[in-house]
């Protein structure tokens, strides 16, 4: 089984956002609020919502384009019907236009080959101030379902809300593509391994595997640029394709990264700025996942005290012996997967997997109690249907590529752990750190992770901001957000000078998602007027 440690991001802009990797693969977690997907029970709807174009009255002079770019930066869209552009199980506004644009994979050879990058637009509905680009996070995460956001608000009326899909993400071309479905499935459904020298060389070399299967199906030349670095220069093509200036941007999770690199290479085409969940750029990947494996230890927590107040709790009534409870649920998984609609059963795997996008916010609680139930009871459906929305499982079996985008810009964007000593360490730390995800086969010792066997070298690395001269910004972070914890977000208002607005609750990426009139009021009056939120400001 792929080795990689932490959780992909799993927002909640129209549904729940998913987690940065799951413990089974040992590495980073994915940040981010992604657009709304069916999940049966969760009936999980995205907002549609109508608007029209209205153009701004007078010319806007446009930065000029970089040397050698300018057949990029000049390019005029071509919007169409959505129809093509987004999975059977997505959901768009019926309003909504769609396009692609050209960039260079390599923007030091511009005169090379070139990419295809996928945006939505919501037209404004009223005085248009310009656009506002929008990203999920993941990485990974398809964009283009993003448009519904701050509708109902004066978000819409006076912007043009803007969705896109990184490179090599979902509708983008080429895509990033690593397994099929069928090797997917078989993925999942294997029971974990020990980290004895045996299970260690085996967790090795399907790394090496995986990230063969990648190369070849996806080509090292284009794996080699799907980096943040990339991105945000794409993002900047799209900026001037859409005739702004300077940039608005609402980032949720790892949208915080690329929002936060992009003000560094251009903080003069900076208009406003809202990063949600924050990702701290001075973080390690080994700090940053045993500070996730904390986070995810606090939901936990927060959702076992909860639960054990009800005599009828999956974990019993005694919250001190919640993770051992737990713990008996999910463990047998590994010898014997539980019957489920579905004929693949719920593996272990799984099960971890449904549990921790649960975690994401506490709206999915009263869900995670019903998975437990079932599990209890001997049945998985509930787990194994969380785990697909996880893991980009769609009804027809086939997979969006949001797990293989993950991996490939996660290991293109961090440095690699190489030295068997560290990841030993970070096992253990990680297992100290979230006790509910030990499944007790740590021995001091652990499997290199994926990035370390990846194809092509990664193109950047932790460090601090400093970006003088930077627009007045806003981060936005939640005290008890279980995949960028509140620190995160402190530290990067810190590095940008920005206005940090905190928000009291139990869920990942909170602006224009979760109804917090307190935080959505001063967002908007950022956005719209750039007014910044009151200093302290507390939700």
């Amino acid at each position: 089984m792929r080795s990689v440690r932490g959780w992909r991001d799993s927002g909640t802009a129209g549904r729940p956002a998913r987690a940065l990797g799951a413990p089974r693969r040992r590495g980073g977690a994915r940040r981010g609020a992604a657009p709304a997907r069916a999940l049966g029970i969760l009936a999980l709807i995205a907002a549609a919502v109508t608007g029209c174009t209205i153009d701004r009255t007078e010319p806007v002079a446009l930065p000029p384009a970089p040397t050698g770019l300018e057949r990029f930066y000049d390019q005029r869209p071509a919007w169409q019907s959505c129809a093509g552009f987004v999975g059977p199980d997505e959901r768009m506004a019926p309003n909504a236009e769609c396009t692609r644009i050209e960039v260079p994979v390599d923007y030091a050879d511009p005169g090379g080959p070139t990419a295809q990058i996928a945006l939505s637009r919501l037209p404004a509905s009223g005085k248009k101030i310009g656009s506002l680009l929008l990203n999920p996070g993941g990485p990974g995460v398809s964009g283009l379902g993003m448009t519904g956001v701050g509708s109902g608000t004066e978000l819409a009326e006076r912007f043009d809300r803007i969705g896109f899909d990184p490179r090599g993400v979902g509708a983008s071309q080429p895509v990033i593509a690593c397994l099929t479905p069928r090797e997917a499935d078989a993925e999942r459904a294997e029971p974990p391994t020990d980290n004895d020298p045996a299970g260690i060389a085996a967790a090795e070399a399907d790394n090496r595997d995986y990230a063969g299967r990648c190369a070849e199906r996806t080509g090292t030349d284009f794996l080699a640029h799907v980096g943040t670095r990339e991105v945000v220069q794409d993002m900047d093509v799209v900026r001037a394709v859409l005739g702004d200036p300077a940039l608005t941007y609402i980032g949720y999770s790892y949208g915080t990264r690329i929002g936060a690199a992009y003000a560094e290479k251009f903080p003069d085409r900076v208009r406003a700025l809202v990063l949600d969940a924050a990702v701290d750029p001075a973080s390690d990947p080994v700090a940053e996942s045993l500070r996730q494996a904390a986070g995810f230890q606090l939901a936990f927590d927060g959702y076992a005290a909860q639960c054990t107040e009800d005599p009828a709790c999956p974990l019993g009534t005694d919250r001190a012996a919640a993770v051992r409870r737990f713990r008996e649920l999910v463990d047998p998984l590994a010898e014997r997967p539980a019957a489920t609609t579905d004929t693949r059963g719920l593996s272990y795997g799984d099960a971890i997997t449904g549990v921790q996008q649960a975690l994401y916010t506490d709206d999915l609680w009263q869900v995670l109690t019903l998975g437990l139930d079932e599990l209890r009871d001997g049945r998985g459906d509930t787990l194994l249907q969380l785990a697909d929305m996880y893991d980009g499982r769609r009804e027809d079996g086939s997979y969006d590529n949001t797990q293989d985008a993950f991996n490939a810009i996660r290991c293109v964007d961090d440095p690699r752990i190489t030295d068997p000593a560290i990841a030993g360490r970070q096992d253990t730390e990680f297992r100290v750190a979230a006790p509910f995800l030990d499944d007790g086969r740590g021995t001091g010792a652990a499997p290199l992770e994926l990035c370390a066997a990846w194809p092509v070298p990664n193109s950047g690395t932790p460090h601090r901001l400093a970006v003088p001269g930077l627009p007045k910004t806003v981060v936005v972070s939640t005290t008890e957000d279980p995949a960028t914890p509140y620190q995160a977000g402190v530290e990067l208002a810190a590095q940008l000078d920005a206005a940090l607005i905190t928000y009291r609750g139990n869920r990942h990426t909170v602006a224009l998602v979760a109804g917090v009139q307190c935080v959505d009021r001063a967002v908007v009056a950022y956005l719209v007027d750039r007014t910044e939120p009151a200093p302290g400001l507390t939700c």
